[in-house]
């Protein structure tokens, strides 16, 4: 086991909280740091594919995500009309590996903070700065006050400031699409299944989530531009007013403004993941496009082998080699066809649509089959 008396966590969300349940398992001292006030959850629901489960099982928290959540057995692709181009058994295509959830992002974040009850945190918190020192880093916090550390993880999602003090100020890379999120309390149709209803230079997807309710997701071709909350509901049922029965179901449940949740698709290009004791994990190494829904599955491989190689490894300096070595082909795969997929449903729809209905199953298993192994 590398010799480490302390650990800072840079960030409360899915990848900071998965890293301090671990850690703490683990028998080292982690501490984590939010820069926001209270904690919250950024956004409205997500999928936790089985590649995700499999490690909040191994942590103690995949039960009551599951019980928190709505268990999905079928991925589609439709039409814009909700007339199914492709299915895929997801059952099958995973085996065991896990179950597939949809949950809200609140309901998620409960339970990993439940889970890292145990370790020190502290709210409205950032880090003004860095140095690398024989002992370890030395870091200054935004309130004045100072700490040294043996390791500091910066799970600060896309817009890392660790990031930023310590390996590149670059911008995230804009992937010139838009997307709205929100949760109604709803089941269109009678969904139980996971549908993208796929229109021209635009897409709405469905994911049942838990109590009912179904989480959506409009995602439209665009240069970035802010979209103001005042009108942002009926601006929503505008740009989405020629698909089919299931979006339009959903969007009437919806009933204000502040439900939706719109942001700028962006990802970054970062190669290099740690410098000296100070390490990236999740969106802030590698933010990605979300068509493969991984983001946050991803973000617990990260947490789970990082602090697997600590537990194993010599040093510290040893185990972040370590984690790059086993994750970064594995993370390359998911954003290489992430964008792939992005590129296929920006086609012709006569031409998508005709793909999809030929071997739409068969590149489901091309694009998740390499995830199936544990990282």
């Amino acid at each position: 086991m590398a010799h480490i008396d302390r650990v800072l966590i840079v960030g409360g969300g899915i990848a900071g909280l998965t890293l301090a349940t671990a850690l703490h398992q683990y028998g080292f001292t982690p501490e984590i740091i939010e820069r926001s006030p209270a904690w919250q959850a950024i956004g409205a629901g997500i999928a936790v594919q089985p590649n995700g489960m499999r490690i909040l099982h191994a942590l103690g928290m995949g039960a009551a995500v599951e019980q928190a959540g709505a268990v999905i057995r079928h991925w589609d692709f439709c039409d814009q009309q909700g007339v199914v181009l492709s299915d895929t058994d997801l059952e099958v295509l995973w085996g065991d590996v896990g179950s597939f959830i949809g949950i809200e992002r609140a309901k998620l974040h409960q339970v990993l903070l439940a889970a890292a009850a145990a370790v020190p945190s502290r709210l409205g918190l950032s880090v003004s700065a860095l140095t690398h020192r024989d002992a370890g880093v030395a870091v200054d916090f935004s309130d004045g006050s100072t700490g040294l550390y043996d390791l500091v993880v910066g799970a600060d999602g896309i817009a890392s400031s660790i990031r930023a003090l310590t390996l590149s100020v670059a911008a995230p890379v804009s992937s010139g699409q838009i997307a709205w999120r929100s949760v109604a309390p709803i089941r269109p149709c009678g969904l139980t299944r996971l549908q993208f209803l796929l229109g021209d230079g635009c897409f709405f997807g469905l994911c049942p989530v838990g109590s009912g309710q179904t989480y959506g997701f409009g995602n439209v071709s665009e240069p970035r531009f802010h979209d103001a909350v005042q009108g942002r509901l009926d601006r929503l049922r505008e740009r989405f007013a020629a698909f089919g029965r299931p979006v339009q179901d959903y969007l009437a449940a919806l009933t204000s403004d502040e439900q939706i949740h719109c942001s700028t698709i962006e990802w970054i290009e970062q190669d290099v993941w740690y410098t000296g004791r100070v390490v990236l994990i999740g969106d802030a190494a590698h933010a990605s496009s979300p068509m493969m829904g991984q983001g946050g599955c991803l973000a617990m491989e990260d947490a789970y082998v990082l602090a697997e190689v600590l537990r194993s490894a010599a040093s510290v300096e040893r185990a972040l080699e370590m984690y790059v070595t086993r994750r970064k082909a594995r993370v390359n795969w998911v954003q290489q066809a992430s964008r792939a997929v992005a590129e296929s449903f920006g086609l012709p729809p006569a031409v998508r649509n005709a793909m999809l209905r030929e071997r739409g199953q068969l590149a489901m298993q091309q694009r998740f089959s390499p995830l199936i192994a544990a990282p």
